[in-house]
């Protein structure tokens, strides 16, 4: 994640689309009754909660504190523990790992130690499928914002990590995960907040990128960042803006 502080008010009022699109993922996954299945990037708990509800025993792990506070409290039944999934240890196999939306914010260089993890935790013929942001992935918003922070002599690295499938299938195979599925998809996804959505996105995803940057520019980059990209992704007609997401979604197997 982009860090462990997140705001579960503001992620579930101002960005739902996130579990939305996750629906999808947890149809691929198709978890029956009785599997034991492991939620990385849980969040505030929805999706664990829909796999759950599909008869599966569920634990959803976040190395966010706030956001395993609320998933506890908004759905009793699955077990959720705040956890980072690079040094995660379960206690039990699992016959499935899910992930949706939360892989990205891992660098890309500790990759290896989630995929480590998930290939010891599953069983014999268990099945890892995740989404995470493919290459490309909100490719202008990281323009935009790289070239803002560069004129104000600020630090541009960006730590999301956004894979192709050439890149990530070996990884993955790497790990005695053998891929039987990949895709590599433009979904462009219409923001919440109005007006004010990219903003709102840019606060709440790019916080990290974001840290360098003086309390007193904070408004004006969000500001500059926006004019940037108000004439390509703002519809001023519906006033919403749409933003270039591109999703590698895979299924593996043990």
């Amino acid at each position: 994640m982009p860090d462990n502080e997140w705001d579960p008010d503001d992620y579930d009022g101002g960005h739902g689309f996130v579990a939305e699109y996750g629906a999808d993922v947890v149809e691929l996954l198709d978890p029956q009754p009785g599997e034991r299945v492991l939620d990385i990037g849980c969040g505030t708990g929805h999706l664990a909660a829909e796999i759950a509800d599909c008869g599966a025993d569920v634990v959803g792990i976040d190395a966010a504190e706030e956001m395993v506070t609320r998933a506890r409290e908004q759905y009793p039944e699955p077990t959720f523990e705040v956890a980072d999934a690079r040094e995660y240890e379960p206690e039990r196999s699992f016959d499935a790992v899910f992930s949706n939306a939360a892989l990205h914010w891992i660098p890309g260089a500790d990759h290896d130690a989630v995929l480590s993890m998930v290939a010891d935790a599953l069983t014999a013929d268990g099945r890892f499928v995740a989404e995470l942001g493919g290459q490309g992935n909100v490719s202008q918003v990281e323009a935009a914002v790289r070239a803002e922070l560069a004129d104000r002599g600020y630090d541009t690295e960006i730590p999301w990590y956004f894979p192709s499938i050439g890149e990530y299938t070996p990884r993955l195979e790497a790990h005695g995960l053998e891929v039987t599925a990949a895709w590599l998809f433009d979904r462009p996804t219409t923001l919440d907040g109005g007006p004010a959505g990219l903003r709102e996105w840019v606060e709440m995803f790019g916080d990290e990128v974001l840290a360098p940057v003086d309390d007193s520019e904070h408004g004006a980059v969000l500001n500059e960042v926006e004019e940037r990209l108000r004439p390509e992704l703002y519809d001023a007609e519906t006033e919403t803006w749409t933003v270039d997401y591109r999703r590698l979604r895979f299924v593996a197997g043990r």
